[in-house]
């Protein structure tokens, strides 16, 4: 199943992407949770709901009726992951990159989290603003200590993400954090795709479009560390919570890489693509002044 995030006649809520229409759970079945980490809490029986909702047949609303959004709000933690595809350190050698023998971990902070189709800002303060096509694992079981070959029991599903970056920021200390986190610069859908419709996770292609040029295309077959290492590895030191989203790195191809570097412009789009999952695209717009404010 394809679950979204959607507002549609002022009120946001739950649904299932079905074809081009989308079921609306509030009305095709009302004891189900209408925000996102409820319904992953409620579990299989929230999925089942989910299915008889969809099988049934009502409550449909036309895609492109609704406003998709992020399909986690507000994600208790967004744990990304850097230099995790061969092609991606290869083109990073000159900086001294190399293959890590640890994942990478870095935080994006949770207001980072944007929608699969609305623009995202170039900041006030810097130039170096840049993309990063990744596949994103979300948690669907609060959990800890999770062996590999268990991961997969407490995958929720996948979505596409946009790990934007602010390079200059990010490189200004080993943490990454405040350049990966600008407000807006964690696109993410357009929809949780469960496992069981998505298949392996290391089998897909992953497209990076910029003003319809492709700059990145890969296959998350060259994770370095693949999404049920990182699960295992995250969870040895903390407690991973529903909803929490795991971008699990970029292939090469990015803006900052390219001789000479190219990095976003006000007016520029970005189109990322994962094979068998969807896609999201998002235009690039001057940080607007009404983001200045106090309280």
């Amino acid at each position: 199943m394809k679950l979204a995030t959607f507002t549609h006649g002022g009120a946001t809520r739950v649904g299932v992407v079905d074809g081009e229409e989308v079921v609306d759970l509030s009305s095709a079945a009302g004891n189900l949770p209408t925000e996102m980490i409820a319904f992953l809490e409620a579990g299989a029986a929230a999925l089942e709901g989910a299915r008889a909702a969809v099988a049934a047949g009502g409550s449909r609303l036309a895609l492109a009726d609704v406003k998709l959004e992020s399909p986690i709000l507000r994600p208790p933690k967004i744990l990304a992951i850097g230099v995790n595809y061969g092609d991606h350190i290869a083109e990073a050698k000159e900086g001294g990159m190399t293959i890590p023998e640890f994942p990478v971990v870095f935080n994006k902070q949770s207001t980072s989290a944007h929608p699969p189709f609305e623009a995202f800002h170039k900041p006030k303060v810097s130039d170096a603003l840049d993309y990063e096509a990744e596949l994103g694992v979300v948690i669907g079981k609060n959990c800890r200590h999770v062996p590999k070959d268990r991961a997969h029991e407490v995958i929720a599903g996948y979505t596409v993400v946009n790990d934007v970056s602010v390079r200059d920021w990010q490189l200004r200390t080993p943490t990454f954090t405040m350049g990966k986190s600008f407000d807006t610069h964690c696109p993410m859908g357009p929809w949780i795709m469960t496992p069981d419709e998505f298949g392996d996770p290391h089998t897909h292609d992953i497209k990076t479009w910029v003003n319809g040029e492709l700059r990145q295309s890969s296959n998350t077959k060259h994770l370095v560390f693949d999404c049920f290492d990182l699960i295992e590895h995250l969870s040895t030191a903390f407690t991973l919570e529903v909803g929490d989203v795991i971008p699990t790195g970029t292939p090469g191809g990015v803006g900052i890489a390219m001789r000479p570097p190219q990095l976003l412009k006000d007016g520029d789009t970005v189109k990322i693509s994962i094979d068998g999952l969807g896609e999201i695209e998002n235009a690039v717009v001057n940080e607007p002044a009404s983001t200045a404010r106090m309280g």
